[in-house]
């Protein structure tokens, strides 16, 4: 156990040296400070409470009083010891990481620029609101936060909290993780009972369901390759562009034309997008006739290669 510990230690101090942990931490800070902007103007001022803990920090301080910065870190420093003891070594050092900061964060917003400075009373409820209606602030608050988000998943970290409690409601409700989340979500929605009419915890329920569905959009938007299915006569010339200037496979095909009846060959490919611009560029400036179409997909696992690996096989084509 000791040596593991020590095993441990000391690769993540050599991970340290990186350039890949310095990028990381800079994503996991600014993505973290957009998390407490959003929390801070845009939930804080009419009292929102969306599915998250900072949403339950939200009412914990307006019941009993204190620092909201300080009500999500210690929800958080709760939530991962509980997390050590019920589910084991899941949650990494980014977990621990993003959870940590947001409070202070918030905290730090607070001090820059108090949220008092941009509030506006609602005309017809009298509450507080940075845009003016909560509906706004609601539209606000997903965007901001979904992106943040999804910026943090392309790198396989998150923004702490409610996937802590989401994991152990999973374990021990075996509900699966999306499930898990949404009732995790829907049970802080329900803490907002205590301080807010019934209209605005509708409006939180609502704004955590959205949450879920803009998160999945910014998702599957960073994470899109193209399959591109292109039949052509010139096939081997396109082949060999796409091997040797792109440096991806492909896979060939015979097919039959439906309405001239005649063989050819079709090749499929999964590109980057700045990847599929430069082969529909070649293709126009080689004056190639060529039948192309196109689709999004959202994953691909496998032999897929990162712009780092693609870069070391240009450099070794150069050196052949």
């Amino acid at each position: 156990m000791v040596k593991d510990i020590k095993t441990t230690l000391v690769d993540f101090v050599h991970y340290m040296g990186t350039f890949k942990f310095w990028k990381e931490l800079v994503i996991m800070t600014l993505g973290m400070a957009v998390t407490a902007a959003a929390v801070y103007y845009f939930l804080v001022p009419s009292k929102l409470i969306i599915g998250t803990i900072s949403g339950l920090s939200i009412v914990l301080s307006n019941i009993f009083g204190g620092n909201l910065g300080t009500w999500i870190m210690g929800i958080n420093i709760l939530l991962l010891i509980l997390a050590f003891l019920l589910i084991g070594n899941e949650f990494g050092a980014k977990t621990v990481y993003t959870a940590l900061i947001l409070g202070p964060l918030t905290n730090f917003w607070d001090w820059v620029f108090p949220w008092q400075n941009v509030a506006n009373a609602n005309p017809v409820t009298g509450t507080p609101s940075v845009m003016g209606d909560p509906w706004f602030d609601l539209c606000c608050f997903v965007l901001l936060l979904s992106a943040a988000q999804a910026l943090m998943f392309s790198i396989n970290a998150s923004t702490g909290g409610l996937d802590i409690l989401a994991k152990i409601v999973n374990k021990y409700l075996h509900f699966d993780i999306g499930t898990s989340v949404s009732i995790a979500g829907a049970m802080i929605c329900c803490t907002a009972f205590f301080i807010n009419p019934f209209r605005m915890v509708i409006i939180g329920l609502i704004g955590t369901w959205i949450n879920g569905l803009v998160v999945d959009y910014f998702t599957a938007a960073l994470g899109n390759r193209k399959r591109v299915c292109i039949v052509s006569k010139e096939h081997e010339r396109i082949r060999k562009y796409i091997v040797d200037n792109l440096h991806r496979g492909c896979t060939l095909y015979e097919v039959v034309g439906g309405y001239s009846g005649e063989k050819s060959i079709e090749l499929e490919v999964l590109l980057g997008k700045d990847e599929f611009s430069q082969l529909l560029a070649w293709l126009k400036q080689e004056q190639i006739s060529a039948f192309t179409t196109a689709n999004n997909v959202s994953e691909v696992y496998g032999l897929w290669f990162s712009t780092k690996k693609r870069k070391q096989l240009e450099e070794e084509m150069k050196r052949r």
